[in-house]
C-alpha cells in the first residue's frame, strides 16, 4: 500500500479495489483549510491529498457557497469577529419565545439562534462564521 493511500486511510477515506475513493466532508474540508494556510498552494495541497488540482478547486468552491464547512484555524492568539450594528426592523414576536432579555440573539436573514448567556466568545465567533454574515 503506498504512503498517499495509509495517509488518506488515517483520515478515514474510504479506497475501493477499483481505485474510487469516498470523501468524508471532514477530509475535504481540511483538505481546502490546507490551501488557506499561508505560502500554500492549490498544487501544492492536491498533490499531498493524491487529488487533481480541479478537485481540490471545485471543494473550494463548495466552502465559498457555504455548502462545506471549515475546520476552525487552531490559533494561539484570540481573533475576533467583526461587530456590525444596525437597525433591524421590528418583527412580530412569536409567541413560544421567551421574552426573557437574558440571551445573546444572533440574527441573519430568516435565522433566528438565542445562545445562553454564559457562551464562550469563541463559540459565538463560530457560530457567526459558519452563518456567513454580512454586514447591514
Amino acid at each position: 500500500m503506498c504512503a498517499t493511500n495509509s495517509f488518506l486511510k488515517s483520515l478515514g477515506v474510504e479506497i475501493y479495489a477499483s481505485g474510487h475513493r469516498r470523501w468524508p466532508d471532514a477530509v475535504k474540508a481540511q483538505a481546502v483549510a490546507d490551501t488557506l494556510e499561508p505560502g500554500a498552494t492549490v498544487n501544492a495541497v492536491a498533490a499531498r491529498y493524491g487529488v487533481l488540482p480541479n478537485q481540490l478547486s471545485a471543494w473550494r468552491r463548495l466552502a465559498k457557497q457555504g455548502k462545506l464547512v471549515l475546520p476552525a484555524a487552531e490559533l494561539d492568539e484570540p481573533v475576533f469577529a467583526p461587530l456590525v450594528v444596525c437597525d433591524v426592523p421590528e418583527a412580530p414576536r412569536e409567541p413560544d419565545i421567551p421574552a426573557s432579555e437574558e440571551v445573546i440573539r444572533i440574527l441573519s436573514g430568516e435565522v433566528r439562534i438565542e445562545l445562553a448567556p454564559g457562551t464562550p466568545a469563541a463559540r459565538i465567533a463560530e457560530i457567526v462564521h459558519a452563518l456567513g454574515t454580512s454586514p447591514c
